[in-house]
């Protein structure tokens, strides 16, 4: 699907990305959240999950990511998550979203699931955005 004409209940999308390390502590410099659960090795094997994780709103971010790939300009105006399972750093994860009900006014409803490598639902909940007609768009600045 690569016209916003063709959106309607059915249409998904999909992003896929490995998660490093790296990435893990960009997001921890950047969002603040600076959790040893996320960075610190040593502390990290003393909790329940044995390893460090990626923190959840960074595995949530890929839910947007996604919502990037539909034709139009998309709006994020809720979402409701719950995270299933844990993400260790390194892994490949994909978000899809898929559109469940048109309300009309470009609103909708969508599943938002992210997976990891394994096919295990990590993160499945539901989102309501607003996909807007692309305006016209020139890349001269």
């Amino acid at each position: 699907m690569d016209r916003y004409e063709e959106l309607g209940v059915g249409e998904r999308v999909s992003f896929t990305k490995q998660l490093s390390s790296e990435d893990v502590s960009a997001f921890a410099t950047i969002s603040g959240d600076t959790n040893p659960l996320h960075l610190d090795d040593e502390f990290a094997k003393r909790t329940r999950f044995g390893t460090p994780i990626v923190h959840g709103t960074l595995i949530s971010g890929l839910i947007s990511a996604a919502l990037a790939r539909f034709p139009g300009v998309t709006i994020y105006l809720s979402q409701d998550l719950e995270f299933l399972s844990a993400a260790e750093p390194g892994g490949t994860l994909t978000a899809t979203c898929e559109i469940t009900e048109a309300f009309g006014e470009s609103r909708y409803r969508l599943d938002t699931v992210v997976h990891n490598e394994s096919g295990e639902k990590l993160a499945d909940g539901e989102a309501i955005v607003l996909i807007d007609e692309p305006p016209e768009y020139s890349e001269t600045f």
